[in-house]
């Protein structure tokens, strides 16, 4: 396949996505809503919101302008190239979370073996199935499978901090991009309009705040009134009603009250004072400050844990799980990742 064709078949998947998730399946699509409205039954985080959430995302990208603009920084994968097989271990922390590893493997034309998530076991292969039903082609390029890894080239492998001392064990000796936990920050400066404020709970709520795109903590000017930001993000207040959210947060509240410790209780989210990046579930840390180069010189100390940065001058206000094609996780260039390895000669 051309890079064209590839490029129109993703383009396809979406147009093919966006109607499905507007109630126009076709036999492309057919199930599709059972397999969304069935996958909180596999894991209960995955509720229908959230996975149609995820999907939606997926579509809202995949228009051949984006997918033209961010393949124009690589001009050589208009030339034919015997292509590698990448192996792909994919996160399972919220829907999807293997998607763009999937998508940027097969539109630089390699082939792709992909062990799922036992979280996350069969929406991406149904992605898969309605990509080949688009394009056949791409039936040769991809393997599921649960199984360990074998015949591979090159791998991409996100996990936890742990999982990652084995994944640096046993794929050591390949070309690898291995990704750890990462979370993302918002940072507050005082003059938001009343509606950033509230697009900031999606960043914060969406996924439950699973993804390394949730913000987790949030930065405050010193004096900033907390208990008007949190009014913003009453409409987020049935996520208490969620029977594995609701447990985290009781133990989270019980931990701190036996611990003697201040925090804020919305009823359903914790707000602590905290200097650590990564909040519990139903926890958000928050931190003041005085000046915003302090917080510059906070962000540069720990930047290598984290995924992206909410606010003015940053990713905007309720954007922060709406990536861009081009946003790569972890900051590591995916494409060129996979086009070094071609150019290296490995084959």
């Amino acid at each position: 396949m051309k890079i064209q064709e590839r490029i129109d078949a993703f383009a396809e998947l979406r147009e093919v996505l966006k109607n499905a998730l507007a109630g126009k399946e076709d036999k492309k699509v057919s199930g599709l809503s059972e397999l969304i409205n069935s996958q909180q039954l596999i894991n209960p985080w995955f509720t229908p919101d959230n996975v149609t959430s995820a999907l939606s995302a997926i579509a809202r990208e995949l228009t051949s302008e984006n997918l033209l603009h961010w393949l124009a920084a690589y001009p050589h994968l208009r030339l034919e190239s015997k292509p590698v097989t990448a192996g792909i271990i994919m996160a399972g922390n919220i829907p999807l979370a293997g998607f763009h590893d999937f998508l940027s493997v097969l539109i630089s034309g390699n082939n792709l073996i992909s062990k799922t998530s036992s979280k996350d076991s069969t929406l991406i292969v149904r992605i898969g199935d309605i990509l080949t039903a688009i394009e056949p082609r791409f039936r040769e390029k991809i393997i599921f499978t649960q199984e360990q890894l074998r015949n591979f080239d090159l791998v991409i492998a996100t996990g936890s901090n742990n999982s990652s001392r084995y994944f640096d064990q046993y794929f050591g000796r390949y070309p690898n991009i291995i990704r750890k936990n990462r979370n993302s920050i918002a940072v507050i400066e005082g003059n938001e309009t009343d509606a950033e404020l509230e697009e900031l709970g999606s960043d914060i709520f969406l996924y439950f705040g699973l993804g390394c795109r949730n913000v987790s903590k949030i930065f405050i000017p010193e004096g900033y009134d907390l208990k008007m930001l949190v009014n913003k993000w009453v409409r987020f207040s049935n996520l208490i009603k969620h029977s594995k959210y609701a447990n985290n947060y009781d133990f989270s509240k019980a931990v701190y009250i036996v611990n003697k410790e201040s925090f804020l209780d919305t009823g359903y989210l914790l707000l602590k004072e905290d200097k650590g990046l990564s909040s519990p579930v139903a926890v958000l840390y928050y931190e003041y400050y005085r000046t915003l180069s302090a917080i510059n010189d906070e962000k540069e100390m720990v930047k290598d844990k984290i995924q992206c940065v909410v606010g003015h001058n940053h990713v905007p206000f309720g954007e922060a799980q709406f990536p861009h094609l081009w946003d790569y996780a972890d900051g590591v260039d995916t494409l060129e990742f996979l086009s070094k390895k071609n150019k290296a000669g490995i084959l």
